[in-house]
């Protein structure tokens, strides 16, 4: 691969994880807010998205990778905040099935 091949898929490669990241996390986390109530989301799918993004940031950290570190820490931000707002609002959904 050339340089200008690299730096291409690498450029493509952060704009497609911050696109998920940036858009679709935040759309959920307003959601969330919103209607403070968690409906039929899932805890574990955010859960281990959340792990998933710290251990790829780590993976790029240890092999000084920018493109790892600054694709995946977005992740971090994003899914823990989706991961506050639904153990935030875990009660509100309980309520809701008395």
């Amino acid at each position: 691969m050339t340089f200008d091949e690299i730096t291409l898929v690498s450029s493509l490669t952060i704009v497609a994880s911050y696109t998920i990241k940036l858009i679709g996390f935040p759309q959920q986390a307003i959601k969330l807010y919103r209607a403070k109530n968690v409906g039929n989301l899932s805890f574990f799918l955010f859960l281990s998205s959340f792990i998933s993004y710290i251990l790829w940031t780590y993976y790029g950290y240890l092999k000084k990778d920018w493109v790892i570190i600054w694709g995946q820490s977005v992740g971090i931000l994003t899914s823990g905040i989706v991961l506050f707002l639904l153990w935030r609002y875990r009660k509100n959904t309980r309520e809701d099935f008395k």
